[in-house]
């Protein structure tokens, strides 16, 4: 069958639907997915040792005959065995795999094969146990053995030789891939091509070569990033918003009515946000703050003056949860009788709508949001996918996504009945991003940074818990809830998983009601839940209803339960600083003195420094900088942490690379901000938009 890009997997020879449902997992589809399924990291099998100089411990490839070749079943403990002997000019060496009996159906002997893993001592004479093995063909190159091999992700059933063999088979049409980046940019910066790239990152000649693909891959997403910035900016600078005049008295009455003082740099922030909302240009401003710093009560502020002058107000969450948390939160804010006056709020997402405090439908809140009687409006995604079309949109909030996509934008602004005029973007955060950073990643967004903590709020008091001290760390929760307070318990993994060690939902859940707390209420939270049994979980635990709530990082952003004061952090180690932060950012809410238990199964040096980092650091973005630091500009792989941009390989972190991007996504808007003479280019950065931010 002759191949192209778009060719599914599940046709391509030898793969069948078993194996197609496996790649499914990871997210390969087609053949070009296959292409662009990057390897984590790499072995360096390139060195053919002669067996007789082969040391101890060392990870090794010969290439040898095969002698003997047999399965047999250990009298001890009854697994099956396969034992080989396998000679050159120089010696024999013992081999063995266990449990893979069909080995004896594939290698025969008198075979010659390649024979690559670490050398292992059996009564003091080496040995290779479990080696990766591979016929000599002179018409072909290696695959898995003789050579520097990738290393991929894989899922459960899927093993390196499949994917290493899929993506060879997939390389053959590499030179349909289209070559997007100017030629210009790619001398100047002596890039490979995205072919060659795309080749050395699978099956590297050298490890020299290796550092050109990544460095050419990393350069591509972090070009396209930041070219998407620049015609951003750009195409804001070209539009129209309504100018939204600031309300003094009437700011002044809603600010007095709250139950609490305003902090300097709440103040600062809003009065930045207010005087661009002045302006008949779009505002474009990234609000940065601590935990619980209070960034709702800005946003509402500016939510105010919009109705105020008659026009309309939106905010988008990524997840049903925190819109829900969202509207609790403005209810509160906006229940003076001054406020009630001024909004008419709703919620609208694909399982909760309501208007004002009230139950309402789908159709009666599309209504009233294009006779523009709802003048502030709550919701998921659902607001741009469903029917929803508004009269005066005038400010769009995002929460916890700084990148809110061009598509997005035509989307809202197609809505609106006035089609010349753009809306003003807030976009809000609690991930704390260095100042420097923030400023070359966002170069399209204005930026507000609240770092002032209210002054009723308690420091958390965050340690590390080892192993041996678990059971304290459970009587401590188990002190809390008896003097009514409520607890999280954080794992990484929904479901149990051998090949990681690391604890999941399901089992901390079970072995917590079971055998620790058995007199408590214990709830589950995690991703596989449906919405609804989401929001009852949430709704239990905020009406304490259950004690402890088990959760995965479906609690990072956006939960406010004023009553939790202990959070246990299981696997630790396997949490970026930024995302542990947020984790923490759910206790400490209320009144009351939290903590937090940071639980690392794993303890090496940097995991330690890590975790000490959050112990000791003063505040959110003194904690930034040093995970910047940790980090270091050489991390070879992306990150992902919540609200920043996901890459397949590049870093946020490699300083040299993201200035060098930045340059040249300034200089090509500059010469040609319509990209026409770059239509790959343009094609690339239409085709981005699509996929990223319409999700």
């Amino acid at each position: 069958m002759k191949l192209n890009l778009s060719t599914p997997v599940a046709v391509v020879s030898q793969v069948g639907k078993t194996t197609a449902n496996r790649l499914k997992k990871l997210g390969i589809l087609t053949v070009e997915d296959l292409i662009f399924y990057y390897p984590f990291r790499y072995e360096d099998f390139s060195q053919v040792s002669p067996i007789s100089e082969l040391e101890p411990f060392s990870s090794v490839t010969v290439k040898g005959k095969i002698e003997l070749i047999s399965n047999r079943r250990s009298w001890k403990t009854k697994k099956i065995l396969t034992e080989g002997l396998v000679v050159d000019k120089t010696g024999s060496i013992k081999v063995i795999w266990f449990n893979q009996p069909f080995i004896t159906k594939i290698l025969e002997p008198g075979d010659e094969v390649y024979l690559a893993g670490k050398v292992g001592l059996d009564h003091y004479a080496p040995q290779l146990v479990n080696p990766i093995y591979e016929k000599v063909n002179r018409k072909a190159e290696t695959i898995h053995t003789a050579r520097i091999i990738p290393i991929y992700s894989l899922t459960q059933n899927l093993t390196q030789k499949q994917i290493r063999w899929l993506i060879k088979v997939a390389l053959v049409v590499v030179n349909q891939v289209s070559e997007w980046l100017p030629v210009e940019i790619q001398n100047r910066l002596k890039l490979y091509s995205l072919r060659e790239a795309l080749k050395q990152i699978h099956f590297p000649d050298s490890q020299n070569k290796i550092d050109q693909a990544i460095r050419r891959l990393k350069f591509d997403e972090l070009f396209l990033f930041l070219l998407q910035s620049q015609l951003v900016k750009k195409d804001l600078k070209s539009s129209q918003a309504f100018k939204i005049e600031f309300k003094e008295k009437e700011t002044r009455e809603f600010v007095s009515s709250l139950p609490f003082s305003l902090t300097n740099d709440q103040k600062k922030a809003a009065w930045q946000i207010l005087k661009d909302l002045e302006k008949n240009q779009p505002m474009n401003r990234l609000l940065e703050g601590e935990v619980g710093a209070g960034k709702t009560v800005v946003a509402a502020i500016a939510i105010c003056n919009v109705a105020l002058n008659g026009y309309q107000s939106v905010l988008m969450a990524p997840t049903e949860i925190l819109a829900s948390q969202h509207y609790r939160n403005f209810q509160k804010l906006f229940s003076g009788v001054n406020a009630k006056e001024i909004i008419n709020k709703s919620l609208f997402s694909r399982s909760n709508k309501k208007i004002n405090d009230q139950d309402s439908t789908k159709a009666k809140i599309v209504k009233q949001i294009k006779t523009g009687k709802i003048n502030f409006v709550i919701g998921t995604h659902a607001l741009i996918q469903d029917i929803v079309e508004f009269k005066k949109l005038s400010l769009v909030i995002i929460d916890e996504q700084h990148r809110f996509g061009v598509e997005q934008r035509k989307i809202l602004h197609q809505k609106g009945q006035a089609k010349d005029f753009s809306p003003h973007f807030l976009s809000m955060t609690a991930t704390p991003i260095p100042r420097s950073l923030a400023l070359t990643l966002y170069g399209d967004l204005d930026l507000s940074i609240i770092r002032e903590l209210p002054k009723e709020r308690k420091k958390i008091i965050t340690k590390i818990v080892n192993p041996e001290d678990r059971k304290s760390s459970y009587e401590f929760i188990r002190q809390q809830i008896r003097q009514g307070r409520q607890a999280f318990v954080i794992c990484p993994l929904i479901d149990p998983s051998d090949k990681l060690g690391v604890k999941s939902v399901t089992e901390e859940y079970k072995k917590l009601k079971e055998q620790v707390f058995p007199e408590l209420d214990i709830a589950i939270l995690h991703g596989k839940l449906k919405s609804v049994e989401k929001e009852k979980t949430m709704a239990d635990f905020l009406a304490k209803k259950s004690q402890i709530l088990v959760a995965t990082s479906v609690v990072e952003v956006g939960i406010n339960v004023l009553n939790a004061t202990v959070m246990l952090i299981e696997g630790a180690e396997r949490f970026g600083l930024a995302q542990l932060y947020q984790f923490r950012g759910r206790v400490g809410r209320g009144v009351h003195q939290s903590y937090c238990f940071l639980a690392a199964d794993k303890q090496s040096q940097k995991t330690k420094a890590r975790l000490e980092a959050l112990v000791n650091a003063k505040n959110a973005f003194e904690l930034a900088e040093i995970d910047l630091e940790l980090r270091g500009p050489g991390e070879i792989f992306g990150v992902s942490q919540s609200g920043w941009p996901t890459f397949r390989i590049a870093s946020l972190f490699d300083a040299e690379l993201v200035n060098l991007a930045q340059s040249e996504a300034k200089e090509i808007v500059q010469r040609d901000p319509e990209l026409q003479h770059y239509p790959l280019l343009r094609s690339k950065i239409e085709k981005l938009n699509q996929e990223v931010h319409l999700e």
